[in-house]
């Protein structure tokens, strides 16, 4: 299985606060499997910019070491000509913004499922597939 975590979900495992955050402990659970193995983690290669900008704004204490953690894991990034078409047009049909298409347009173009927490998106692009929220996903 493949997945495609966009930064509702990996705020909600830096940040690891049940009181701040719903879902933490499944985005926990979550990102210690893909440590794991499985499942295959897929991320558009603007993640770590829009992770940090949020990690500054809300949580500017810790900011610089968790952005220095996600730098350090290395993860496998997807930056492709038809990764930036599809998530254009995706944010053109749907009047959203491009960085959170280029999350779900990552999943579309490898077959994978986006896991976000993002319900407004999710709303937004479910009839289009390759997307669940967090609290329902079951790998």
């Amino acid at each position: 299985m493949k997945v495609v975590l966009d930064a509702s979900v990996l705020i909600k495992w830096l940040i690891n606060d049940p009181e701040r955050e719903s879902h933490t402990e499944k985005a926990t659970a979550l990102v210690t499997a893909i440590g794991q193995g499985e499942p295959e983690l897929i991320l558009p290669d603007h993640w770590l910019a829009e992770v940090a900008a949020v990690l500054c704004r809300i949580s500017p204490e810790t900011a610089q070491g968790d952005v220095e953690t996600l730098h350090l894991l290395d993860w496998p990034t997807l930056n492709t000509p038809t990764l930036y078409y599809r998530a254009t047009r995706l944010a053109i049909d749907m009047r959203h913004h491009l960085f959170d298409t280029l999350y779900h347009a990552a999943a579309l173009e490898t077959g994978a499922t986006l896991v976000t927490a993002d319900e407004h998106y999710w709303r937004k692009a479910n009839g289009l597939g390759h997307i669940t929220l967090l609290e329902h996903f079951d790998p």
